[in-house]
């Protein structure tokens, strides 16, 4: 298993409870008069979605001991970090050039996804 993908899973669907709840509560006005609720929404549901999928490498990169694995979940990792960062911060600071960043995060992730299946496949 890779303690580090586990442990950036663990920690990144701790921190999306966290996120969407104070969002969900306490940011919710003001993400709605700026009419950045759905943005924030779905920064909140990739964080979550590609948390799990961090788990579920750091699991099966026991199963599958290969660098593309590894690949995949540093991907999935760095593309997390970007896509959900930037959404935040176009929704917190107003600043919509943070929108051409998350492109790069969601262009990591797909690679993870086809790094995973690639794994799974040559294994």
């Amino acid at each position: 298993m890779n303690k580090l993908f586990l442990q950036a899973g663990s920690f990144l669907g701790a921190v999306g409870v966290m996120v969407g709840a104070f969002g969900a509560h306490a940011l919710k006005p003001m993400l709605l008069a700026s009419g950045r609720f759905e943005t924030f929404e779905t920064g909140v549901r990739y964080q979550f979605y590609h948390a799990l999928a961090l788990v579920l490498v750091g699991i099966l990169s026991k199963e599958f001991r290969s660098k593309t694995i590894n690949y995949s979940g540093y991907c999935f990792l760095a593309g997390t970090l970007i896509f959900s960062s930037s959404l935040y911060l176009i929704c917190f600071t107003g600043i919509n050039v943070f929108g051409a960043v998350a492109p790069i995060g969601g262009t990591l992730l797909v690679a993870a996804w086809l790094l995973l299946f690639w794994s799974v496949w040559k294994n």
